[in-house]
């Protein structure tokens, strides 16, 4: 069975940094691509950012520039370095990994951001 496990999560003040943590359970390399979504209370989940088996990144336009997506091949392991955090990115974060054989989740994470 496939398991996506984040970690990093927290409380942080307005204006600080997180880097959240998604590791798999099988290789990278199975997935052509991975993103980190988020889900506010009240809100629809909405993707932050993506990146593929070759490294090209996608983001949300509310995050450009202050968050980056990255990933250790060797580690399974992809991250999401957030940067000048607003405490309207307070969300749980949720890794995603879409396969032929089913769209993967991780159990989540939450970020808040304090005022």
């Amino acid at each position: 069975q496939v398991q996506l496990v984040e970690s990093g999560g927290g409380l942080v003040q307005a204006g600080g940094s997180l880097r959240l943590s998604c590791t798999t359970s099988i290789s990278i390399f199975s997935f052509n691509r991975m993103g980190w979504y988020r889900q506010a209370p009240g809100k629809q989940r909405e993707l932050v950012a993506e990146i593929t088996i070759g490294g090209s990144t996608n983001y949300a336009d509310s995050v450009k520039g202050r968050f980056t997506i990255s990933r250790d091949n060797a580690k399974n392991t992809v991250y999401l370095q957030m940067n000048t955090l607003k405490p309207e990115d307070t969300a749980v974060y949720y890794c995603h990994a879409p396969h032929l054989l089913g769209d993967y989740w991780g159990q989540g994470t939450q970020v808040t951001v304090s005022s």
